[in-house]
């Protein structure tokens, strides 16, 4: 399993940029991968990196239809093959699920 977290927004249209985030969530949300959002980013599971890479590129490809000039975009992969990882196994480890 491998766990992303992921933020995407443009930094070319003005001060508020959330209809972009807005809609780029609900693009995460109809991908079929596992998905928490938080105030910051959002918390991806998938089953291969492929996965993951394949909805970074669609968010982007998103914005870009929206008319964006210039996206900034953070990514941070997990990809863990000693054991099973998921979403709900770090919180756990962590005390907070």
């Amino acid at each position: 399993m491998v766990i992303a977290e992921f933020s995407i927004f443009p930094t070319s249209e003005g001060p508020s940029v959330s209809r972009y985030v807005k809609e780029v969530i609900k693009l995460i949300e109809s991908s079929g991968l596992r998905s928490e959002t938080g105030a910051m980013s959002t918390t991806i599971e998938a089953p291969d990196l492929a996965s993951i890479l394949k909805l970074v590129e669609a968010c982007d490809h998103l914005l870009t239809e929206m008319g964006a000039r210039r996206i900034h975009l953070d990514l941070r992969v997990d990809h863990r093959l000693d054991k099973e990882a998921t979403i709900d196994s770090k919180l756990k480890a962590v005390g907070k699920r």
